[in-house]
């Protein structure tokens, strides 16, 4: 039964009856007809006061009153016989934790069955036990058998202590519970139903949790199902139907349905081709196949999308998730209400482009055709690519101009943030001259042999460079990585998904807009795609089947957030850039000022930056070390001591509070050490592998320290900041990588690549190679032939 809602124009509301019957009911009166399935429903559209339904999952964080419908399979255990205490604790948790941020909160429950199941499977085994031990003997205990348990009888004996159970576990939160029990025939009488929605107002007024199920100890049995072994279950389908009412009835914000299957699927789950839909607009339900019923209940998913509609409908979002599994899906109530995609989410506003699942397809289809282009018409695309951003010039500096004067307008942008934010004719130049090196550079990478041998006669065996996949790039307040990270990508043969910060949008835009022009040279514009909705930087991470490789451009929090949400996704990357130069005692003056200088304050925010200067102790007390200080301090660089450099001094600068600190301004912490091996033994312990440099003119000092420092770069009397793929001469770079695997230090066009193994026989089988077989293993290493420089064509 279904109901709407009608407003007076005065402070109340006033309830209309509205009851769904099949066709042939003589009591329907007709007001308008939807068909959900092959049996029509009659409803009326709802109006209401407080408006449409979220449009976006964003907004779920604004949702006041929420009702959670506890499906069968979430309350129950998997035997269908008690409940499943560890998800309800779960739940109760959650539920407790929104009511104490002051929303307001109310649970649809099933599992009053399953509860009176057990304590009545309880009570006859033990009558049966004595009456048999009496009778019979105890040889015979292990041949009783069970009735069949009706299950209303079920009902009536679980309903209390079901209610008992969710009172003990939310009075551990403070919070205090209500229960209502209902049966579809309350919502027929317009009195009942206007005491019922007195009632929970009330209760909601009074910060109470009610805690509703239909009373099925009085309700029509339910029609049997083959798939309940025997055991007429309650159907989950009156549930689904009484959530989406109640959720209506009460202008609830949200309704989250909790069930036994991660959301709606564009087919059965468990099939080859499904899909878990994260959105669903109500135009697309005859694309939707619906699979078998859950374990227990009989509406299944049909029914649920049904009361989805209807409530979304009647300005109510909806979410439909997982409840299961706690452990696998978290907090899945607060994840949701937090706007993270859990789940699916049912909204009336169709984006109008594709959705981020839909542009990483169209990026792998278009990055398959790339891979399989000639060097050179990747070289083109690359070069293209390069005159674009000369050509545009204007239009590009005119966009940044916008993001720059919002920046500032908006006064919460760091100055070291608006420095990397801004773009400047010089910077363009630099990006075409890196993007021209990187297009020489494509012309061997993808498809080169690098390893031959001859398994045996007839049976050749190569190992030959491969692109990786699909990239994510996440990229913060740097819109000049957006051409670098193109161009790679397009060398190495990579289908791209870029997410840039919302700071530099208006020039992202026209970046990417230019990189698609110039992919259209070869038809594969879509193989680079800018991911523009509001897809949260974790709800990406967790497209582990449709992302091959993560790579963050930004700062340490970010690299870390993404690291700690990509849990079935690679990253490559360094949270940290702790940098250390160390000055050793037979040090040059000239070049240590100039290192010094150079490694701090050339753009201090860069990851490669100096963060602490090592001195030898014989250094302190000189006049190069006073030099030092000077030039620092000219620099307007803020100097923190370190415990043991503190101790030397009388009036010390303030002392470190870690030693292990990114500062990523013009800040510094200086510290002594007694020799270059305790100078190597503080940046094991104290720095990130990313960039570590000596300034000696001890060449067996500085080989020493080459040799001994465990970092992605090691420098000997030359600046941090060389640690860069465009100064290395890899024409620009992805990012700087601390891992160990794959690929280490300024990540360019190789890092990008993999490998696989082609094999070219004649019919062999590894029969042929055993004892018994007539072939002989040879394994001989073949001369790899050195693939010719690519030109650039001519025009």
């Amino acid at each position: 039964a279904l109901s709407y809602l009608k407003y007076c124009g005065k402070s109340c509301w006033q309830m209309h009856d509205f009851v769904t019957y099949p066709t042939t009911s003589p009591l329907v009166r007709l007001h308008a007809v939807r068909q959900w399935s092959n049996v029509p429903f009659l409803t009326v559209p709802l109006a209401r006061a407080h408006g449409k339904s979220f449009a976006h999952r964003s907004e779920l964080r604004q949702a006041k009153r929420i009702v959670v419908k506890l499906g069968s399979a979430v309350v129950t255990r998997g035997d269908e016989c008690g409940l499943a205490l560890g998800r309800l604790a779960s739940i109760v948790e959650q539920v407790a934790m929104l009511q104490n941020q002051g929303r307001e909160m109310m649970i649809v429950t099933s599992g009053a069955v399953a509860f009176g199941k057990q304590r009545l499977r309880h009570e006859i085994l033990l009558s049966q036990s004595v009456r048999q031990a009496l009778h019979s003997g105890q040889n015979q205990l292990k041949d009783m058998s069970l009735p069949v348990l009706e299950a209303r009888a079920c009902a009536a004996a679980g309903q209390s202590g079901l209610m008992a159970l969710y009172e003990a576990m939310f009075t551990q939160y403070s919070t205090c519970t209500a229960q209502i029990l209902v049966t579809n025939l309350d919502f027929h009488d317009d009195q009942k139903r206007r005491n019922l929605n007195s009632t929970l107002h009330e209760l909601l007024r009074m910060n109470i949790v009610p805690i509703i199920n239909t009373n099925d100890a009085v309700v029509p049995p339910p029609e049997p199902n083959s798939d309940l072994q025997g055991v007429n279950v309650i159907s989950i389908k009156d549930n689904d139907s009484l959530a989406a009412r109640l959720a209506v009835e009460m202008r609830a914000d949200l309704l989250i349905a909790l069930s036994d299957v991660e959301g709606l699927y564009d087919s059965p789950p468990g099939t080859d081709d499904a899909k878990l839909l994260d959105t669903f607009y109500p135009g697309d339900q005859q694309s939707i196949t619906y699979g078998t019923k859950s374990r227990v209940g009989i509406g299944g998913m049909e029914a649920k999308v049904k009361a989805a509609l209807w409530a979304l409908q009647g300005g109510t979002s909806v979410v439909i998730a997982n409840g299961t599994h706690p452990k696998v899906t978290g907090h899945v109530i607060t994840d949701i209400v937090e706007g993270k995609k859990v789940g699916t989410f049912f909204s009336e506003v169709k984006p109008a482009g594709p959705t981020v699942e839909q542009q990483t397809d169209m990026a792998r289809t278009a990055g398959r055709t790339l891979a399989s282009l000639l060097p050179e018409q990747r070289s083109e695309i690359i070069y293209a690519l390069a005159d674009l951003l000369t050509e545009k010039r204007e239009e590009i500096l005119s966009a940044n101009k916008k993001d720059l004067e919002f920046a500032i307008n908006s006064g919460r942008m760091p100055a070291s943030m608006l420095k990397r934010l801004s773009l400047s004719p010089s910077k363009l130049n630099s990006l075409a001259i890196g993007l021209r090196q990187i297009a020489v550079s494509s012309q061997d990478s993808v498809g080169r042999v690098l390893r031959r041998t001859r398994v045996a006669n007839n049976l050749d065996l190569e190992q030959i460079t491969v692109p990786i996949g699909v990239l994510l790039v996440i990229f913060e307040s740097r819109p000049d990585c957006l051409p670098q990270v193109s161009a790679l990508a397009i060398a190495s043969g990579n289908a791209l998904l870029l997410k840039g910060g919302k700071e530099a949008a208006n020039t992202n835009r026209i970046l990417h807009e230019l990189a698609q022009e110039a992919l259209s040279v070869h038809n594969v514009r879509d193989a680079i795609q800018l991911v523009s909705t509001r897809e949260e930087v974790e709800d990406l991470c967790r497209l582990e089947k449709m992302i091959d490789l993560i790579i963050p451009r930004g700062s340490s929090q970010l690299v870390r957030d993404i690291q700690r949400a990509a849990k079935g996704i690679p990253v490559l990357g360094h949270s940290e850039g702790i940098c250390h130069v160390y000055v050793d005692h037979e040090a040059s003056i000239d070049k240590v000022l100039k290192i010094v200088r150079d490694s701090k304050c050339d753009y201090p925010a860069a990851c490669n930056a100096m963060e602490t200067l090592l001195v030898h102790r014989d250094v302190l007390r000189t006049p190069l070390f006073d030099q030092i200080i000077d030039m620092l301090r000219t620099e307007q660089v803020k100097i923190h001591a370190g415990p043991r450099f503190a101790s030397y001094l009388t009036f010390s600068p303030s002392e470190v509070k870690s030693l292990r600190t990114e500062y990523g301004d013009l800040e510094c912490c200086i510290e002594v050490v007694d020799s270059m091996q305790e100078a190597v033994d503080h940046i094991h312990k104290y720095g990130s592998s990313h960039t570590d440099v000596i300034i000696t003119e001890n060449e067996e000092t500085a080989e020493q320290f080459l040799q001994l420092v465990d970092s992605a770069c090691v420098f000997w009397n030359a600046s941090s900041r060389f640690a860069d793929g465009y100064r290395f001469g890899l024409g620009a770079e992805v990012g700087i990588s601390t891992a160990r695997i794959h690929a280490r230090g300024p990540v360019g066009l190789e890092g990008l690549l993999t490998t696989k193994w082609v094999l070219r026989g004649d019919g062999q089988t590894a029969a042929d190679f055993s004892e018994q077989g007539s072939m002989k293993f040879l394994h001989e290493n073949l001369p790899v032939a050195q693939p010719l420089t690519g030109q650039r064509t001519s025009n």
